[in-house]
């Protein structure tokens, strides 16, 4: 389906800018090898990450979906990346053949904006908790159930993880000093695991 697609490859560096917010888009983005992440910069510079997109998922598509068309966000690779682009007018209108496949892939795209959306409200429960200690906590008891693990790796160093949570890198890791103190966590780099049978708030 790539010539169907009209789909292209293109790669990118650590650091580079995939979108930058106030571009106009018309095609979706597929990682095929790496991660990106999206990101939205206050007037001050202040970097917030709103996801992390890895291998074998898409970006791009909601905006594009939803007829945004210009970019309130920028996508920038959080590694060195790989990137399959399709224009999205093709992804979703069936060609000629009506192909199994082509249903197929609507069916799982469909699936995936629901997905996405169902991981934003989760990000809102962390980030919408009053203290960093709540929000970490909140973001650290996910990623263990989503594990099936008390003992996990999470996806961000620890500028990204405070950029994800929206909190001052300082204060986070202050935050995790006192609750590796308490024994309620431990943690080596993005490497953590709790302690507690149940986290007091």
């Amino acid at each position: 389906m790539i010539k169907c697609l009209g789909a292209r490859e293109k790669t990118y560096g650590k650091g580079n800018s995939v979108y930058d917010a106030g571009d106009f888009v018309r095609e979706i983005g597929v990682v095929l090898d790496g991660r990106v992440h999206i990101v939205r910069d206050d007037a001050w510079g202040n970097r917030n990450i709103i996801a992390e997109i890895g291998e074998g998922e898409m970006f791009a598509e909601a905006f594009v979906c939803g007829g945004v068309g210009v970019l309130p966000v920028s996508v920038v690779a959080a590694c060195d990346c790989k990137i399959m682009f399709a224009d999205f007018q093709r992804v979703i209108t069936q060609c000629g053949s009506a192909c199994v496949f082509h249903s197929l892939l609507i069916r799982n795209i469909v699936g995936i904006l629901a997905r996405k959306n169902i991981m934003l409200q989760g990000k809102m429960e962390h980030i919408t908790k009053r203290t960093t200690r709540e929000k970490l906590l909140s973001y650290l008891s996910e990623q263990s159930r989503l594990h099936g693990s008390r003992e996990f790796g999470v996806p961000f160093d620890r500028q990204g993880l405070a950029d994800y949570l929206s909190v001052e890198r300082s204060a986070l890791s202050a935050e995790m000093s006192r609750l590796k103190l308490e024994g309620v966590i431990n943690y080596r780099k993005n490497h953590f695991e709790l302690l507690f049978d149940s986290l007091a708030e």
